[in-house]
C-alpha cells in the first residue's frame, strides 16, 4: 500500500469514524431529553 492509498484509506475511516461519534451522541442527548424534560419556570410576583 502506498503513502496515497493509505492516506485516503485514513481520511475517509477519519471522517466515518467523527460522523458516527457525533451521530451516537446525538442519540444520548436525545435520549436524555426524553427522560428528563424540561419544566417551565414558574414565575412568582
Amino acid at each position: 500500500m502506498d503513502n496515497l492509498t493509505f492516506g485516503i484509506t485514513m481520511l475517509v475511516c477519519g471522517m466515518g469514524g467523527t460522523i458516527l461519534v457525533l451521530w451516537i451522541m446525538s442519540l444520548v442527548m436525545t435520549g436524555l431529553g426524553k427522560l428528563f424534560p424540561e419544566k417551565p419556570e414558574k414565575k412568582e410576583g
